[in-house]
């Protein structure tokens, strides 16, 4: 068993890959705690700032609903975390099976949600990881208690750049539309609807909406693919109750609810018909779901046509053919925000998504935006698996052959996938220029890239 100064550690609760969990009483006053620790040895600077994140917000939300932390402390390379013990054990462990008592018993835990969810929004925290396992329940109390906020945000909005599914934060199976990046939309207090209508969903139902070993797929169907409606799975559940799910899970955060006090008189009036007559009768959802803020949908106006362009020619890019489209435009006219929307289908077709812009105080710089723009990719073929990088570089190499140092000298991160490379032959300034254009050519024709649209 660990050791920890100061405490008598007294039961593993969790064991994971990032963390581990124990049961320990307090040394000081014989107070029953539960310890955090970080698993990795000698923890990274992100990983350092994740395990404040969740201390310095949790700290200032003594609340019903959210587990409550003790201290911070220095613990070995990194932190232990001391929070609170209610005798709770989370959703995924305590699971439930349907019946009008379990069906009780979920919509208290749903309107407890409502309640922690409310706080949030009200304290303006985006909680960005609502999942059974990141929710507590004390089986005998039914006492119901958020945790986790290790990446939670306390801005009102954040922008969530493009990132490879494997390094998400977040859970993938639980993420909404927006936070994977692939939006076009940036990401509010909305987003813990869709994990939350994600989480009810997998209570009622025993699975999640979406089931893939593949991340890309999963985040195509976040994107684009509609779940089977939850009483269509488990015929015992009310079709109102399935559609108030759905209602979270919208792919568009404005066609969700956008209250939790909304949410929480649906759900109510759900557990009162469930006690008054033992069913649950259709009833007009979201009739009480008033947002307390004014918020701008993020739609694109008057670029319809812009749009369909760039979607027409990627359609015709995957059928094997290759273009450059090049977006111009003064600067702040919107020009990002119009290429962004083929996230979409780069999904939906597996591909990879990179850009680059001429910038005005950047004109000193060759082939500036195309730089940009690969070393943009560099960045997302490093989170790749090892074997799908081990085919890259091969491909790489055998394409820029014993000049690769040519490259790196623009795309510094290549060297990461290629390895050091031998110095380059010096040649006369002209001839050069010709060396460098022929192997950025062949960079770009290796199989795959040639088929990217830098912009």
């Amino acid at each position: 068993m660990v050791s920890i100064p100061g405490y008598h550690v007294s039961k593993e609760l969790y064991n994971g890959s990032r963390t581990l969990v124990y049961r320990a009483n307090r040394e000081t006053d014989q107070k029953s705690v539960v310890i955090k620790l970080m698993k990795t040895a000698y923890p990274n600077f992100s990983e350092l700032v994740q395990f404040r994140n969740q201390f310095t917000i949790a700290k200032n939300l003594n609340l019903p609903g959210i587990i409550q932390t003790y201290s911070l402390e220095p613990y070995q390379n990194g932190y232990a975390l001391v929070m609170e013990d209610f005798g709770g054990i989370s959703l995924k462990e305590w699971g439930m099976a349907v019946s009008v008592e379990s069906l009780i018993e979920f919509f208290r835990i749903a309107i407890a949600l409502c309640n922690a969810l409310d706080i949030l929004i009200r304290n303006r925290i985006i909680h960005k990881d609502i999942k059974p396992a990141n929710v507590l329940i004390n089986p005998e109390t039914k006492e119901v208690k958020l945790i986790d906020f290790s990446i939670a945000s306390l801005l009102p909005r954040e922008t969530q750049i493009l990132m490879s599914p494997n390094v998400l934060e977040g859970t993938l199976g639980y993420l909404s539309p927006e936070q994977t990046g692939r939006m076009n939309r940036g990401i509010d207090y909305r987003t813990d609807f869709y994990s939350l209508g994600v989480t009810f969903y997998e209570l009622l139902t025993g699975q999640l909406p979406f089931q893939s070993d593949d991340p890309m797929e999963l985040v195509h169907c976040h994107i684009a693919k509609l779940p089977p409606l939850v009483h269509e799975i488990n015929p015992q559940i009310a079709p109102v109750l399935s559609y108030i799910i759905s209602k979270l899970m919208a792919k568009n955060a404005e066609d969700r609810y956008q209250s939790a006090f909304g949410l929480k008189y649906d759900l109510e009036n759900c557990l009162h018909q469930l006690k008054e007559t033992g069913k649950i009768t259709s009833f007009p959802i979201a009739q009480r779901d008033v947002c307390d803020r004014f918020i701008i949908p993020e739609k694109l106006y008057g670029r319809e046509h812009e749009v369909e362009t760039l979607l027409k020619a990627f359609d015709r890019v995957t059928n094997n053919q290759t273009e450059l489209m090049l977006v111009a435009g003064f600067s702040g006219i919107g020009k990002t925000a119009v290429v962004n929307e083929v996230h979409k289908p780069i999904v939906r077709q597996r591909g990879y998504f990179i850009k680059g812009k001429f910038d005005q105080f950047n004109r000193n710089i060759p082939f500036f935006a195309f730089v940009q723009a690969f070393r943009d990719l560099m960045g997302q073929l490093l989170s790749e698996s090892d074997g799908h990088l081990s085919t890259w570089k091969n491909k790489i190499l055998q394409a820029l052959g014993e000049n690769g140092q040519v490259i790196l000298e623009v795309i510094p991160e290549l060297e990461q996938i290629i390895g050091h490379q031998p110095p380059a032959t010096e040649l006369s300034p002209s001839a050069a220029q010709n060396r460098f254009n022929l192997l950025l050519q062949r960079f770009l024709q290796v199989s795959g890239l040639a088929r990217l649209k830098p912009y």
